[in-house]
């Protein structure tokens, strides 16, 4: 699965052409060519390897999964990685799709490892700024980064609605501790994962627009530095939360404490007011002789001291809140 575009000189001039047809534009003046590959086998590797003279660690880091968001500098070309996210709410599970882009000073390659990649977003965006298409793969990286750091930033975001409804969940006395345990490590489980792709995003977009580069145009630069701004509050932002998730199990941990030690005050207090009647009837069901022993007397007088030690140590509980 390819896709193309043909750029001249800012203005969209051709889509979905053959692939055999890029390397007739490149060499033309003012063009930018996009090139996006799914899922692609070695043979189609080493066709935009030669293609595109890109080098042969780089085209094995696009070959290959689990890479590192980074960005590496070769001679003729830059080497991106970098992921979009999605986060499952249900499950609170955070999906990754990873992307590897290579960037030349007439040409952008996208290397997506799956289609799941939503590369109609990317394009979205693109044809949502027409008129910076002018700026060639400058526009065109910055559309692809913008894209991914706004999905990072509406993961986080969403993370964070449900951690509050954590917090609300916490506090709810119909609500047991397995599910809020639960919820707690899976959200933490998605901070971690987004964390790992979110915080090398910061470095990536800086070195990009560091001047030495001299690919890209400098009128780009405050867009790059808009995205540059969306890291920093997504990576920060993802800290925060790492923290207040943490900070939740802890509560619950004491809250559990505090639940265990008022039914501990309860079931000590009944005890207590349990252990009359069995202290006085076993008193009195002594074989010696008694107060009121052989006597009807003596029944009404156990009975009585039961009734009246008892109510008067419920009463004391009762006031001191212990049951």
């Amino acid at each position: 699965m390819t896709r193309t575009r043909r750029y001249r000189s800012g203005v969209l001039e051709a889509e979905d052409f053959p692939v055999a047809d890029i390397a007739e534009h490149l060499g033309q003046p003012g063009v930018t060519v996009w090139l996006d590959l799914c899922a692609p086998d070695t043979h189609d590797l080493a066709m935009i390897s030669k293609e595109f003279d890109l080098h042969q660690l780089a085209v094995e880091d696009a070959g290959q999964e689990r890479q590192r968001p980074k960005l590496d500098r070769y001679e003729s070309h830059l080497f991106v990685t970098a992921y979009s996210v999605s986060l499952n709410v249900a499950t609170g599970a955070l999906e990754t799709f990873e992307v590897a882009v290579f960037v030349t000073r007439t040409a952008l390659v996208t290397v997506r490892k799956s289609d799941q990649f939503d590369i109609n977003g990317v394009v979205a965006r693109w044809d949502a700024s027409p008129d910076l298409a002018k700026h060639g793969v400058s526009f065109l990286l910055h559309g692809l980064l913008d894209y991914v750091v706004d999905g990072h930033f509406a993961a986080v975001q969403t993370l964070d609605d449900e951690i509050e409804a954590l917090e609300d969940l916490l506090f709810d006395d119909d609500t047991s501790d397995l599910p809020v345990q639960r919820r707690s490590f899976e959200l933490r489980k998605s901070l971690v994962q987004l964390r790992r792709v979110v915080l090398p995003m910061r470095e990536v977009v800086n070195s990009l627009m560091r001047r030495d580069l001299r690919l890209f145009d400098e009128a780009m630069t405050p867009y790059y530095q808009d995205v540059y701004d969306h890291v920093l509050r997504a990576t920060e932002w993802t800290e925060s939360l790492r923290d207040l998730v943490t900070t939740i199990l802890e509560t619950n941990l004491t809250i559990q404490g505090n639940r265990l030690n008022v039914i501990t005050k309860k079931v000590t207090s009944w005890a207590a007011i349990i252990a009359v009647p069995t202290a006085i009837t076993g008193f009195y069901g002594q074989n010696v002789p008694y107060p009121g022993f052989g006597q009807e007397s003596g029944f009404y007088v156990s009975t009585i001291s039961i009734l009246v030690i008892s109510v008067a140590l419920y009463i004391l509980f009762r006031w001191r809140d212990w049951i």
